[in-house]
């Protein structure tokens, strides 16, 4: 058996060399002092038990344009028009610094659209959300931190960055962004500001009887503050937030309805406002193990939707419509965990929290929606070990007071929205066996959540572009989903894997397109059952493999910064629904290297594609997506400075065409954006004479992850 687990073992070991070693974080790398130099290193991709953490700080070919750019650029990770972000088949609820975004749709695209990649410390994708995580987080949960880490000192880092798009003209698209922090005696302080400009283009089709030529500029500015004071051991943290963007788009429409071509130049004015305001007191204690933190925090989101039409054909003429909506969420949350002797070693957890949600949508002077959903939880989880088990078990249960009013155009009076008034139980349960404890493992987890229906799909209005043949709308009484997620999975050297997942849904949110004659619809509906299986495998090679004896690798001390790699991930996804009898399966690839050429320069290529099978509702005529992006970067002024030039979707092969399948006649839809674009993005680090400057606590809206030892957390 050890044999067999040795061979095991040095037949992954290459992969160490690029997930599992730590590498040089050269904002933090000092010069030596008195014969001591003082380095500090994180891991490029590290994976943990629930989670993995892809590190965007140093990855120039994660962090050169937007969030969006480099989110499409971690392997097993759909973006999709239709159904929002998937992870190796699962949902995913976006959260930023620990807390849920709570925007959707259009709304999220934007933000994360207009948030530069180089403003994110790292991002973690949580396939296993146990029982501290809220019910409501669904089938999985990414996680993205913006924070960075204050200091003894005033220091302060510049990014920016421009890229272009040149099809039938120039497009520009340019960020900037500033932090700043500091630390003294008293208090600590951060400020992150930004904004970024974003011209683009979309061609959209529709069975041959409407087409559309969008020309975009969305503007987004965004302020990021927090204040940590001391009280004795204590802590007590304050954050602000705010965002705000805005959407211009010029329409071309041509339609043919009932054999008659109407053409008209329209435009719509979508704008988005983001407030949020967290406290978070935090007790300290001598023993790091143990956890009692408070936190409240309270969330506004208001959006705009305008729409002038100016018909031209077959006669002129011009109509204007304009609907909003408001969003306020309140949340009071407790926490407390320590350790316990259960087997070998083990920590306990327990903890509740308040949320409240209130959504309220107008359509021009009618409020034509009034949501309102309370949830109460408390939870308690049970880590434990025994000889090369890991196990963890975990209980949450959470009440649900949902409802609300929904107004009826055809009779003039408001109707009850069908109430959600429950107490539900969530169960979560992991099982690990440790063949080489941090090297290689094989887990299996089992978790039972649940999914609340998004605003963008309660929200009634119309909060797309539309007109008399296309109608996009919401449907104030879908119900909640819930999901039974099951996951084998075996890995080694933080991120060579293979595993299997199946997510079982009841009441799953999907979108549907049909046709009357020449009119389009789409809306939201609850398919009764889903199962989505998923299969995956990941590999990475480094090439010091094909030089160098096995024996050799394991003794070398490698930064995955001065290698060249490559890494292969694929996966096979089959989704069984309602409506569709023989479903197809689709497969997915992604292959991603990195080469070291003269001079410094390091060159990063990401190569995806997704086969074709049922994607929901829809089936693609092309792969769902294909895109090849390439980024060469080099770091200057003893690497206080990153450039980085990039070139995204280089054979301008990504689009979206695919049919819908879920009522006859069937519908076709093709998508074409302007998605390839060049240009680079820059930061600089200003450096400080402070040389024994120390770090110390991150303090803009983390939450340190439970498996971590770094972070506000565990500060003494």
């Amino acid at each position: 058996m050890t044999k067999k687990i040795s061979s095991a073992v040095i037949a992954l070991l290459f992969s160490q060399l690029y997930f599992s070693q730590e590498k040089t974080n050269s904002s933090i790398k000092e010069k030596q002092i008195e014969e001591v130099t003082i380095t500090k290193t994180k891991k490029a991709v590290e994976q943990k038990a629930d989670r993995t953490i892809y590190d965007f700080s140093e990855q120039a070919h994660l962090n050169s344009g937007t969030t969006m750019d480099g989110l499409k650029k971690i392997p097993g990770l759909v973006v999709s028009e239709m159904a929002g972000m998937i992870y190796q088949g699962k949902s995913l609820e976006v959260y930023m610094d620990g807390r849920p975004l709570n925007l959707y749709s259009d709304q999220l695209t934007a933000y994360l659209e207009g948030l530069p990649a180089n403003s994110i410390e790292r991002v973690e994708m949580i396939t296993q959300p146990g029982a501290e995580f809220p019910a409501t987080s669904g089938g999985a949960i990414i996680n993205i931190i913006t924070s960075r880490s204050a200091k003894s000192y005033l220091s302060a880092t510049y990014a920016g960055g421009y890229r272009f798009s040149n099809y039938d003209k120039f497009r520009n698209k340019f960020n900037n962004s500033l932090t700043l922090n500091s630390r003294n005696k008293w208090f600590g302080w951060q400020l992150n500001v930004g904004q970024s400009y974003n011209e683009s283009e979309m061609k959209s089709t529709i069975d041959e009887i409407s087409k559309l030529g969008n020309d975009n500029i969305a503007r987004n500015q965004f302020l990021r503050s927090a204040l940590t004071f001391d009280l004795g051991k204590d802590r007590l943290l304050l954050n602000y937030n705010l965002s705000y963007n805005n959407t211009d788009r010029y329409i071309d429409s041509y339609a043919l309805f009932e054999g008659t071509e109407i053409i008209s130049n329209d435009q719509t004015t979508s704008d988005n406002t983001r407030n949020e305001v967290v406290a978070t007191y935090q007790k300290k204690f001598d023993d790091r193990s143990k956890k009692f933190e408070v936190k409240a925090s309270y969330s506004n989101n208001n959006a705009g939707f305008k729409q002038n039409s100016h018909g031209i054909l077959p006669i002129e003429i011009i109509s204007n419509s304009a609907n909003g909506s408001s969003q306020d969420v309140y949340n009071l949350r407790v926490d407390y965990a320590q350790p316990i002797k259960i087997l070998d070693e083990g920590k306990f957890g327990v903890g509740g929290d308040y949320n409240q949600q209130n959504f309220v949508t107008n359509d021009n002077i009618i409020d034509n929606l009034d949501y309102r959903s309370k949830t109460s939880a408390v939870y308690s989880e049970i880590n434990a070990k025994k000889n090369k088990f890991d196990f963890v078990f975990g209980l949450r249960g959470e009440y649900y007071n949902i409802g609300g009013t929904s107004y009826d155009y055809k009779n003039s009076k408001y109707d009850a929205l069908t109430t959600f008034d429950k107490f539900k139980v969530f169960p979560n349960a992991s099982v690990q066996y440790n063949f080489v404890p941090n090297m290689v493992f094989a887990n299996i987890n089992y978790n039972k959540k649940i999914s609340l229906p998004s605003i963008s799909n309660l929200n009634p209005n119309n909060t797309r572009y539309g007109n008399s043949m296309i109608d996009f709308s919401g449907n104030p009484n879908l119900q909640p989903t819930i999901f039974d997620n099951f996951e084998v999975k075996i890995s080694a050297m933080n991120f060579a894997f293979i595993g299997y997942s199946l997510s079982s849904a009841k009441n799953q949110v999907v979108q549907e397109v049909s046709r009357v004659g020449d009119r389009i619809s789409q809306s939201s509906v609850n398919v009764d059952h889903l199962k989505i299986h998923s299969f995956n495998l990941g590999v990475p090679i480094p090439f010091a493999i094909f030089s160098k004896p096995i024996s050799e690798i394991i003794k070398m001390d490698v930064n995955p910064d001065k290698m060249n790699f490559l890494y292969f991930y694929t996966s096979y996804e089959i989704q069984e629904l309602d409506k569709i009898v023989n479903p197809k399966g689709y497969w997915t690839y992604n292959v991603s290297g990195q080469f070291l050429l003269p001079s410094q320069v390091k060159l990063n290529l990401n190569y995806t594609y997704l086969g074709k099978g049922n994607y929901y509702y829809f089936y693609p005529n092309k792969s769902l997506y294909n895109t090849f992006n390439v980024n060469l970067s080099r770091k200057f002024d003893k690497d206080r400075m990153t450039l980085t030039l990039f070139a995204n979707d280089i054979f301008n092969t990504n689009e979206t065409n695919l049919k819908t399948i879920s009522s006859v006649p069937h519908v076709f839809i093709r998508n074409k954006s302007d998605s390839r674009s060049f240009g680079l993005s820059f930061s600089y680090k200003i450096p400080t004479k402070n040389k024994l400057a120390k770090v110390d606590q991150n303090i803009l809206n983390t939450e340190t992850p439970k498996e971590d030892n770094g972070g506000l957390m565990n500060q003494k």
